[in-house]
């Protein structure tokens, strides 16, 4: 399980870890990594294990089952890593409890036993575990992380790898755009946390984010295209 606040980078973490392991492949123990993701709390809980279609009252299988399967049916020595993306249900994730254990198999209501294979691996991207029962936690490794530990000066460094050429190039507006950063973004965030009262929980690194993006509204007019060329004169 990957724990952690909006922003703390857990997905840019496991999907790092994969394509790292990817690009390793056939050396050592390192195998080309297929990630399926979903998000448990988007569907129901009969579209994700399955249920008995009302009408013909014949099984159909639900999107974990399915997913399950099909890694379990694969032959090759590619890893499957199946990734939950969403927040822990005490329901949903109950039903885990037997593909969580030494067992590791999924048992479906229709009487479908699946056996996972050494080569799958069940993760969760989860911002807390406030209604995971003890005997869920228990069964799983946990990495957290947050934000606070990112700070904010990747995020800044990334954004601006991100600029239009031109814009990039010109040093006087690159260097102004640090300086505005470096004056304004935490001080602005202290003044949030402090004396503004907030309808929706934030957290520093999606307002920074947020920040850009309305800058990159203003600067989407200076990104060259095949149609579009950008001068000097134009930017100054």
């Amino acid at each position: 399980m990957i724990v952690g606040p909006t922003g703390g980078a857990k997905t840019k973490n496991y999907q790092t870890l994969q394509q790292a392991m990817t690009e390793l492949k056939g050396q050592g123990s390192f195998e080309k990594v297929i990630v399926d993701v979903l998000n448990p709390k988007s569907i129901t809980m009969g579209q994700l294990y399955g249920f008995v279609e009302a009408s013909t009252q014949e099984w159909k299988d639900g999107v974990l089952a399915k997913l399950v399967n099909e890694a379990s049916k694969d032959d090759s020595p590619d890893k499957h890593w199946i990734m939950f993306d969403g927040p822990v249900d005490a329901i949903w994730i109950e039903n885990m409890n037997t593909v969580l254990d030494d067992n590791k198999k999924l048992c479906l209501n229709s009487g479908q036993i699946i056996q996972l294979t050494p080569r799958m691996t069940m993760m969760f991207e989860v911002e807390d575990l406030a209604v995971a029962s003890p005997a869920t936690v228990s069964r799983c490794g946990m990495v957290y992380m947050e934000p606070q530990s990112l700070g904010l000066q990747p995020l800044i460094d990334s954004w601006h790898n991100t600029l239009p050429q031109k814009v990039g190039e010109n040093k006087f507006i690159e260097g102004t755009l640090r300086d505005l950063w470096a004056d304004m973004l935490e001080d602005g965030l202290y003044l949030l946390r402090k004396q503004l009262k907030e309808m929706v929980f934030t957290v520093d690194n999606n307002i920074t984010k947020s920040c850009m993006r309305l800058l990159d509204c203003y600067l989407a007019k200076y990104h060259e295209t095949e149609v579009k060329k950008v001068n000097k004169e134009q930017i100054e």
